[in-house]
């Protein structure tokens, strides 16, 4: 009886701290316009929910990859554990890029180009990452 109490006031003690940044989080909820303030239990919940989102898309890409027999997750594996997980796949899967044809020849070390390479166009609807991080160029 002891120990089952001990066990419930080490279990009440841990505390749970997001990874996510709280303030870059905050930033992507408002960029909602219909959001003008959102509280510190609102964000908490966000950057938890957000981070068990995460973990599971990584276990299911994962999972995909070991059942294709690879050791690297790819685009195309994070695409099939979306399409999978029904209720993820009403919101996310148009949202992901498409997969892009496999690089045929890859140049050897010695062979690369040392000079910075052209960007790639992104495809339309879709922004690249680093556009949220720029302070002006972010419009959707």
């Amino acid at each position: 009886m002891a120990e089952q109490e001990e066990e419930e006031h080490d279990t009440a003690a841990e505390t749970i701290a997001p990874s996510l940044p709280p303030s870059r989080v905050k930033k992507i909820t408002k960029l909602d316009k219909e959001i003008n303030k959102v509280n510190a239990e609102a964000l908490f919940l966000v950057s938890c929910c957000t981070e068990l989102f995460l973990e599971f898309l990584a276990e299911e890409s994962a999972r995909v990859a070991v059942e294709k027999k690879r050791r690297t997750v790819k685009l195309e594996h994070l695409r099939v554990a979306v399409k999978r997980h029904r209720p993820t796949s009403d919101f996310l899967l148009e949202s992901l890029p498409v997969a892009s044809e496999p690089v045929v020849d890859r140049p050897k070390a010695g062979e690369r180009n040392r000079g910075r390479t052209a960007e790639k166009p992104v495809p339309a609807g879709t922004h690249r990452i680093d556009d949220f991080f720029r302070k002006d160029s972010y419009r959707c």
